[in-house]
């Protein structure tokens, strides 16, 4: 359905949350300025005033979080009595979990995924369930079988994917923190289309669910998207401590920047042979810049990663929608329908087929990824990227109904930075940076060595503190130029 509304779109209002994010809200409701269960309701009506519009939330839940916020059964936790969304392929007792897609039937979890139970032990009270294309495959969250979910940035353009709802929700408005999960870039690639802190988590760093442990190469992350680096770098922390993984350095707490002085790596194009477009390239160049002027030291170098992993990636991509349409009812629900399942799913699962014989040296190469990550970040600090190789692109660029070789090759050209982060297992960041003509956010994204999400927190606070992306309640902010250029 046609939005009647035209970007930018929020629900920011003087309520019980205000503009709060995470943790000052949950600051507020110990201190008793304001109740868990006033929060709630305000986080309700906005969800209802917004989900015509962006279209974030694919379940309800709002009975039990008003009846949980008003006993409050975590009163000591991190952020107790904040409302928050699950992601829809993440299962949640008594919520239908249906991954995105018309294949999987309606359905109601029997218990919590072990992440969700991770997640919700930090206090946050779930309102319900956020949207994502089919099986988190897409870089848009514009299912086949349904309405799109909109970039409240400006309406007309992608929220990103796959966790799209999550990110729509959060920069609306709706709620201060949502969960996402990343298999190759999905809670990085919709923090940067709509102006979010999306940080990826090392691999092992939070609790693996079912599926993730069943998979060849496990390349999933949990984590949240936020408006704040303090909120990403509270829900890490807490995270850390529920799970103490001691092949993992502690990320302890992180309030700002270093002041250390960093040796960061520059990649500017992707190994796939496409170059960033133009208002990407000069916001990436800025912050290069301005990081320099920090004191840091800013060399180019190569991608640490080699010519093959594009093919590597994009088999393994196959070999996912090859394993669901197999698996289907095993994985998800005994009446999974195969004949249901979207274009891109189709033709993913046909391309795997076709160069099946290819598998074994790729998956053996993808293994390897993580020595080779490491090696090439020996005398790195941290490396800076794009997320993206274009701009955030208009709704329909990416749908699933686009014939599969056209939808590959703009998949290929745009989603080509973020996926090395998950096979190697390494923590990366998204961090909002510009916006363009179009009102869309550009970002930047941090890659650090395994364990070291500290440090790609502290390099997301230095750019916060001088150069934070405005709400969408405050866009007359004058510290963009509107060409993807940060201004003076």
């Amino acid at each position: 359905m046609q939005s009647k509304h035209q970007g930018p779109f929020h629900c920011f209002r003087d309520d019980a949350m205000g503009e709060d994010d995470a943790t000052a809200l949950a600051a507020r409701i110990r201190s008793g300025e304001v109740s868990a269960l006033e929060v709630t309701k305000a986080a309700i009506e906005r969800a209802e005033m917004a989900q015509p519009v962006i279209n974030g939330v694919v379940a309800t839940d709002y009975d039990r979080s008003l009846a949980l916020a008003q006993s409050l059964a975590r009163p000591d936790a991190p952020f107790a009595g904040v409302p928050t969304f699950i992601k829809d392929n993440t299962d949640v007792q008594g919520l239908p979990t249906r991954h995105g897609s018309a294949a999987v039937p309606n359905n109601t979890a029997s218990k919590t995924s072990p992440f969700a139970e991770q997640m919700l032990a930090q206090g946050y009270l779930c309102l319900g369930k956020s949207t994502l294309p089919e099986f988190g495959f897409n870089a848009t969250t514009e299912p086949a079988h349904g309405a799109a979910t909109r970039n409240p940035w400006n309406l007309q353009y992608s929220s990103g994917a796959s966790s799209g709802g999550a990110a729509a929700l959060v920069a609306a408005g709706v709620v201060p923190i949502a969960h996402a999960n990343d298999g190759g870039g999905s809670i990085r690639i919709p923090a940067a289309c709509c102006g979010l802190i999306g940080l990826k988590p090392t691999r092992g760093r939070v609790v693996d669910n079912e599926a993730a442990r069943t998979l060849p190469i496990n390349i999933v992350s949990d984590g949240v998207v936020t408006r704040t680096v303090r909120d990403s770098a509270g829900f890490i922390t807490a995270a850390d401590e529920y799970l103490r993984n001691p092949a993992l350095p502690r990320v302890g707490q992180v309030h700002g920047p270093s002041g250390k002085q960093l040796r960061i790596g520059l990649v500017l194009d992707s190994v796939t042979g496409h170059k960033t477009d133009k208002d990407t390239r000069k916001t990436v160049e800025a912050t290069a810049r301005y990081l320099e002027k920090l004191g840091h030291i800013i060399e180019p170098m190569q991608a640490p990663i080699p010519a093959s992993f594009p093919d590597d990636f994009a088999l393994y991509w196959g070999l996912l929608a090859f394993g669901v349409k197999l698996q289907g009812r095993k994985l998800m629900h005994p009446q999974f329908d195969k004949r249901q399942v979207d274009g891109l799913t189709n033709g993913l699962e046909r391309m795997f087929r076709k160069k099946l014989w290819k598998l074994p040296a790729a998956l053996w190469r993808l293994k390897r990824s993580q020595q080779d990550y490491a090696r090439h970040m020996a005398d790195y600090d941290a490396v800076l990227t794009p997320v993206l190789g274009q701009t955030t692109p208009l709704l329909g660029h990416l749908s699933p109904t686009v014939p599969f070789e056209q939808l590959f090759e703009r998949l290929t050209r745009y989603v080509c930075f973020t996926p090395l982060a998950n096979t190697t297992g390494a923590p990366a960041i998204s961090v909002p940076m510009a916006l363009t003509k179009a009102g869309l956010p550009i970002s930047i994204q941090f890659m650090a060595r395994h364990g070291d999400e500290r440090t790609l927190l502290e390099l997301a606070y230095a750019l916060e503190a001088d150069r934070p992306l405005p709400l969408i309640s405050h866009l007359g902010a004058k510290r963009y130029a509107g060409d993807g250029a940060l201004t003076a």
